[in-house]
């Protein structure tokens, strides 16, 4: 057996190829968290879009925060108060997001992403852009948003 395994010893480009295909393998699971980060975002925004907010609060982890405007709130907090403003918002006028920028380390994920807003036909001929920092963890359940912060520019 001694004999078969420094036969090995003699041909680096296995040694070479292993790191590879490890490397290959970590970076394809990385990218697939990605993905799944991204896509809890996206159902995120798009049931408030369409104003199912039993879709939204569904992927929000039982103890969330959210902080907007130097407010921090909870999950209930957001979900009786803000999470209507937000559908009608959404409802009014149509926003246009950025790409997601997503960032991993285990089983936690960040993304930061701007929206920007057209309300011209709302009156008000700037641009309002909006900045998320969402922050999603992965239990059994799948990936659940812990934490949002939006800021924002004077309308």
């Amino acid at each position: 057996m001694k004999r078969q395994i420094d036969r090995w010893r003699n041909y680096p480009g296995v040694a070479l190829l292993a790191v590879v295909l490890a490397t290959s393998s970590t970076c394809q699971a990385q990218s697939n968290k990605a993905a799944d980060v991204n896509s809890v975002v996206e159902k995120f925004y798009t049931a408030i879009k369409a104003g199912h907010a039993d879709a939204a609060m569904a992927l929000i982890a039982p103890d969330a925060i959210f902080v907007e405007s130097a407010k921090i709130e909870t999950r209930d907090q957001y979900e009786k108060v803000h999470l209507p403003r937000d559908i009608e918002y959404e409802s009014q006028i149509d926003g246009k997001r950025g790409p997601l920028k997503v960032t991993l380390e285990g089983d936690t994920a960040w993304v930061i992403s701007t929206t920007t807003y057209d309300e011209k036909d709302q009156g008000n001929p700037d641009l309002y852009i909006i900045t998320q920092l969402m922050v999603l963890s992965r239990g059994a359940d799948g990936w659940r948003i812990r934490s949002i912060c939006w800021s924002s520019n004077q309308p």
